[in-house]
């Protein structure tokens, strides 16, 4: 899908869940049967203070010299939360990218100092792309995440993971809240780089094998999280509360790393040592049975 179709798929569905009650239109009860769910252009274009032209051209996709004002204005009269506000001018901005811009590669590795800040946190610690790539995590990342791991060949992506592995809706606790963040999070990084031709490819398998990815994307639903909860069930060490934060690596553009912990204490905490153990168990017997192979050939 091309930038116009992604600036009006995205207006549109905005425009469609606000009343005229609730941007404190008032209606005439009188008055026939609005077609439209929602706004009519001509009421948003109205609340921004732009000629309904103007609007319904932006709406259209043409977005050639759209001034920050202006798109401010729309994202007040759409009522635009501060992520889909950061989406509208992503959408702008991506529609007066240049060749260079469109060719920049998103990151894929991660360099050995941020290797060797995740071996040092005491927690379960990755790192991912925009894509959401799994490219990097520690002892304990990699234990939390082995149903993932152990199945995935090639790079491993949560999002794959999350819609097509039905493991997934084992592992986490409120698969449907984990799923809908997942879209939104992609949804989010492909106004940011809609020129990404793997995160293309990654949403047309995802909607082609996932009916559930396909109405969450159509919905044009947009969020930035980082932070809260997550319960996860781990088929090693049992159930786990985790409480998680997720920071931007402002010197490797595009890498986010998250950080996960349990409350001192608690049962979660006694399972995250425990799945320490359990990883440490595995890889033993891994490398002893390398050993014998080795041995034998």
């Amino acid at each position: 899908m091309g930038i116009r179709d992604e600036v009006r798929g995205f207006l549109a569905s905005r425009r469609a869940r606000i009343s005229p009650e609730q941007a404190g239109i008032a209606v005439s009860h009188g008055v026939r049967k609005r077609r439209v769910p929602g706004l009519r252009r001509e009421e948003v274009a109205m609340l921004a203070g732009v000629s309904v032209d103007y609007y319904v051209r932006l709406e259209r996709g043409t977005l050639t010299g759209v001034s920050d004002h202006v798109l401010d204005a729309v994202a007040r009269a759409l009522q635009l939360d501060a992520a889909e506000h950061a989406h509208l001018r992503d959408l702008v901005r991506a529609g007066s990218m240049n060749s260079a811009e469109r060719t920049r590669t998103v990151t894929s590795r991660v360099r050995p100092a941020l290797q060797q800040t995740l071996d040092a946190i005491a927690t379960p610690a990755w790192i991912r792309n925009g894509r959401s790539d799994f490219l990097a995590a520690n002892h304990l990342g990699r234990a939390l995440f082995s149903p993932m791991l152990e199945t995935i060949v090639g790079t491993p992506n949560t999002a794959r993971f999350v819609f097509l592995d039905q493991q997934a809706q084992d592992f986490y606790g409120d698969w449907g809240a984990i799923a809908a963040e997942m879209v939104a999070v992609l949804r989010a990084e492909a106004g940011r780089r809609p020129h990404d031709k793997k995160l293309t490819d990654l949403v047309g398998e995802l909607a082609t094998r996932s009916d559930y990815f396909r109405a969450r994307w159509a919905a044009h639903d947009v969020r930035e999280f980082r932070g809260g909860l997550k319960t996860l069930h781990h088929p090693g060490v049992g159930a786990l509360e985790l409480s998680w934060e997720s920071l931007r690596l402002p010197a490797d553009e595009g890498l986010t790393m998250s950080i996960y912990s349990a409350e001192p204490g608690s049962k979660t905490a006694e399972r995250l040592q425990l799945l320490g153990s359990w990883a440490s168990t595995l890889s033993a017997a891994a490398g002893s049975g390398d050993r014998r192979r080795n041995c034998g050939s």
